[in-house]
Order: structure tokens, then C-alpha cells, then sequence
């Protein structure tokens, strides 16, 4: 007996890319939704549109010898905080704050953002929310978003949640740099206060606030004059491009900044220092420290640990001479910064390359 070649079999059911998880529409419907979005942040050197494969723009005009500055990061796990609430446009300030204030410190000028958002399964509401956000945060650091990339990956994150990362290019004038050489004892270092968090620290923020403290995200301590836990975990980074332009304009060239994230006040500092002979002397009756920090001091985190986590309240340190103090703070109080001389830089005595009082 031979087998029946012509025998039928059923018809395997057609299996689309959507079935799979990804869902091009979503996609499609997304870059229409934040068309208008990136257009509000273009820039005159902007050639390319959104959409492309590629994104380009000229450097500006008036630039003799420009070198082109870089700078990426992310969000980290503030963004747990977004999740739960349901608050997503916050971090998308965020991120364009935690690159585009990384390459002002050099001196630059932040010309384009670029944007990666990655999620399992694309929720067109809560990517546009998140983009709508970091259109701000470019219009705020005069930067334009350029483009960016939207990754749906069914499988590898957890339902509802995404992770996002952030580039930015800038343009500085070679002579321009800020790279910490001219900086000697008795500069003087000015504080640019913070919003609060910023981005970093989150977890031990959390672990503290709603594990330690046991405090629910629409808590409202006392201490938090009214904010509930939510509202002071989600304030956005502050975006300090502005400000350190204008100092340019006004002819006052800081010799550096620093611009405080991960390690806090004791990791971030000397960075600007260029001589290993030189140390950071920061005086903390000097500034204010938002109430956040003093609700995760009650939850038990010990003061050195702070230090060494959070910005305590000083998002931005700017290096200056003495006798440029003065004018510096003027300049930055018009840009609508609270800014006050916070330290000094001194002699290296020990191996503290940071210390307080």
C-alpha cells in the first residue's frame, strides 16, 4: 500500500506581528502623535524632519574651532515611581535634564537630544505623555529633539513598564572647554539649588519613604508642606543649561561645574578638578536642604550616606574666581536660579577630596 499523496491537511491559522506582541498601527500611530511635539523644539540648523532613518544638523554659525560634546543616560528607578502612579511626563524631563546638564558643565552649547523608549507592549498614551516630556526638557536646554527610537519587545519587560536612555550632542568652542585646568585655591564655588531628587538615589529614596516609613504615594506629611510622597519622588530634574549660558554671555567664564548625580556630594564634586593637590570645601549652613531629604534623614539613612547619594539640594556646583562671585550671582538670579557661594576650593589635606564645614 502506498501513502495518500494527495491527502489535506488543515490549513495552519495566518499569525501576525501584532499576535506576536508588536503592533506596528501603535508605532505608526505614536510617530504622528509626537510629530508636533519634536517640531515645537527644532532648531534653524535642523535639516531633517522626523521620521527618517537618521537625523542632520549643521553646527551653528560663528564657531571658529568647534568640537562636538557628548553625553547619554537614563532615568533609573524613578521610574518605578511613574509606574505606579500613572505619572509619566515628569520623567521625560528627566531624561533630556541628566545629559543635556552633563555637557553644559563642559562648556557646551546642547544642539540635539535623541531619545530610546523600550517597552513590552507600546501604549501610545503613556509613550506620547513620556515624550511630551522630553520635548520640554529640550525646550528648556534650547536643544532640539532630532529623533529617536521606540522598541516594542514583547517578553523581555514587565507589562506596563519601560525603560528609557537619552543622548545628547552639544558644540563648544575648543578654547571654550571647561575642563578644570584654571581652577586654583581660593576659587570660589557657587550652589545651584536643586528641585529635590532629581534622578538619583531613587532607590534608596523608596526604600526608605515606602518600606522604612511605610508612607503611601498619596501621603502627605507635614514635613512636605503640603506635596504628597508622589509629588516630591516624581519633581523633575532642573535643566541648568540656561543659566550657565548666560554666564557666557555675560562674559564671566567659570573655569568649572559639576553637575551632582550618582555619588552625590562627595563623588561629584572633584570631578572639575584637574590638580589632585586641590580639595572641594563646602560649607552646608550656606544652603537650604529641601524637605524630601529631611523625611528619608527621619526613615534612618545616617547623613554621611546621604551625602555620598543625593545632591542634598545642590543640583549644580559652578566654579569662579572671587572677584567674579558677585556678578555670577546677579547673572543667575535673572535666570531665575537660587544660587548662593556654598564653598571654596582649598589645599588637599589628607584623602578627602571633599569636605565640609
Amino acid at each position: 500500500m502506498t501513502a495518500d499523496r494527495g491527502a489535506s491537511h488543515p490549513r495552519a491559522v495566518a499569525i501576525t506581528y501584532k499576535d506576536a506582541g508588536v503592533d506596528i498601527d501603535a508605532g505608526a500611530a505614536l510617530v504622528e502623535r509626537i510629530g508636533p511635539m519634536a517640531k515645537s523644539t527644532l532648531r534653524p540648523e535642523v535639516v531633517t524632519g522626523l521620521g527618517g532613518f537618521a537625523g542632520l544638523c549643521r553646527l551653528p554659525s560663528g564657531y571658529k574651532n568647534p568640537l562636538l560634546v557628548s553625553g547619554t543616560d537614563g532615568v533609573g528607578t524613578k521610574l518605578k515611581t511613574a509606574f505606579a502612579t500613572g505619572r509619566h511626563r515628569t520623567v521625560g524631563i528627566d531624561l533630556v535634564a541628566m545629559a543635556v546638564n552633563d555637557v553644559i558643565v563642559i562648556g557646551a552649547e546642547p544642539l540635539f537630544f535623541l531619545d530610546y523608549y523600550a517597552t513590552s507592549r507600546l501604549d501610545v498614551d503613556v509613550a506620547a505623555d513620556v515624550i511630551d516630556g522630553i520635548a520640554e526638557g529640550c525646550r528648556q536646554a534650547g536643544c532640539a529633539l532630532l529623533g529617536g527610537e521606540t522598541a516594542e519587545m514583547p517578553g523581555f519587560y514587565t507589562p506596563g513598564e519601560y525603560d528609557l536612555a537619552g543622548f545628547c550632542v552639544g558644540v563648544v568652542e575648543a578654547d571654550d572647554v571647561r575642563d578644570g585646568r584654571s581652577i586654583g585655591r581660593g576659587d570660589v564655588l557657587i550652589g545651584l539649588a536643586s528641585a529635590g531628587l532629581h534622578s538619583n538615589g531613587h532607590s534608596l529614596a523608596r526604600k526608605v519613604i515606602l518600606e522604612v516609613s511605610s508612607l503611601a504615594f498619596d501621603a502627605t506629611p507635614e514635613l512636605l508642606g503640603g506635596k504628597s510622597v508622589a509629588d516630591v519622588l516624581l519633581e523633575p530634574t532642573r535643566i541648568y543649561v540656561a543659566a550657565l549660558l548666560a554666564l557666557r554671555r555675560a562674559g564671566i567664564a567659570f573655569k568649572g561645574a559639576t553637575h551632582i548625580t550618582g555619588g552625590g556630594l562627595v563623588e561629584n564634586p572633584p570631578r572639575m578638578l584637574h590638580d589632585d593637590e586641590l580639595a572641594i570645601q563646602l560649607d552646608p549652613a550656606t544652603w537650604s536642604v529641601p524637605p524630601v531629604f529631611e523625611l528619608i534623614a527621619q526613615g534612618g539613612a545616617e547623613e554621611s550616606e546621604m551625602r555620598r547619594t543625593f545632591n542634598m539640594g545642590l543640583g549644580m556646583l559652578v566654579c569662579v574666581e572671587a572677584a567674579a562671585s558677585d556678578h555670577a550671582l546677579k547673572v543667575l538670579a535673572s535666570s531665575n536660579e537660587r544660587a548662593t557661594v556654598v564653598g571654596r576650593v582649598v589645599a588637599r589635606d589628607g584623602n578627602d577630596r571633599v569636605v565640609f564645614g
